[in-house]
């Protein structure tokens, strides 16, 4: 099996030579694989570049830090260009919580007919995790199983297998949410997925992911809420108009109660609002549906 090892790294001259070793000691052992380590620069200020390409890495770096999900559409990028053609890219984090020895587990599932296999934390073992992001990627994971319709563990997972089929079928199109993207147009477009148990081990250091935990938060719900946009249209469209118009029909027959029990005619501004709220709840729904239409 000829095997790329993609590593996406943003400063992590501390950890990245140990990750590179780790991964050729592991897969080097393997006959049967065929593999390179392709690490994914994504404007690194330190000596992470220099570092991985003396370990006998391939390098692409960007000219400046673009974020991870750019990374990963450049990993995608280079790993369809390398020659010979590479049948299976496994795409691991730089910063050691993922261990390299578990990389064949992940293959196997390939070798048994699987075209996208995630290593899942939750099936695994999880030495640290801070509980927002805890609770964060089993909210991501419990929406993308409602979307789906399949039990996904960790769809959140940094360290996932997938095939060149996978990766020449489904390109990256969020900048937002391209771990939760890839996995639902992966099931969506039927392929074959997996999941196994991984240990994640504690970071050394700190996180440059979590720098707030309420800015994390806010985040992470606001990219469930592009997840729901973007791939259940009519169910996001149709809640938010339909609680629009549900509030402009209530106001409505709140002044048609004060009319028949008051006689009172009146309330003009609040005719209008009630009038306006149900008029742009019927717009949204229609919105949800024709985005439906169009969703690829």
């Amino acid at each position: 099996m000829n095997v790329v090892v993609s590593i996406p790294a943003y400063n992590e001259e501390a950890t990245i030579a140990a990750v590179i070793r780790n991964i050729k000691g592991v897969l080097g052992k393997h006959s049967s694989y065929v593999y390179r380590v392709l690490v994914v620069d994504d404007g690194s200020t330190d000596r992470t570049a220099e570092v991985a390409k003396n370990e006998g890495a391939v390098v692409y770096s960007h000219p400046k830090n673009y974020g991870l999900a750019e990374a990963f559409r450049t990993e995608i990028q280079q790993f369809l260009k390398l020659k010979p053609e590479a049948g299976v890219m496994v795409h691991i984090d730089a910063d050691g919580q993922y261990k390299a020895e578990e990389i064949p587990l992940l293959l196997q599932k390939i070798e048994h007919g699987n075209d996208f296999v995630l290593g899942s934390r939750f099936k695994g073992h999880i030495e640290s995790m801070p509980l927002i992001k805890k609770i964060g990627n089993k909210a991501f994971s419990k929406v993308i199983s409602q979307i789906t319709r399949t039990k996904v563990s960790d769809a959140q997972s940094g360290f996932r297998a997938f095939t060149r089929e996978v990766a020449e079928a489904i390109p990256i199109i969020s900048g937002h949410t391209y771990t939760q993207e890839q996995v639902i147009r992966v099931i969506r477009n039927k392929f074959r997925m997996a999941e196994v148990p991984v240990y994640f081990a504690e970071r050394k250091g700190k996180s440059r992911l979590i720098r707030n935990p309420f800015e994390y938060a806010i985040k992470a719900w606001i990219n469930i809420l592009r997840i729901y946009r973007d791939y259940e249209p009519i169910r996001f469209f149709g809640l938010v108009g339909g609680a629009t118009f549900a509030t402009g029909f209530a106001l409505g027959l709140r002044l048609l109660y004060f009319y028949f029990t008051t006689g009172i005619v009146g309330h003009t501004p609040s005719l209008i609002l009630s009038v306006l709220l149900m008029s742009v709840g019927v717009q949204i729904v229609t919105f949800g549906f024709l985005a439906d239409m169009i969703k690829k």
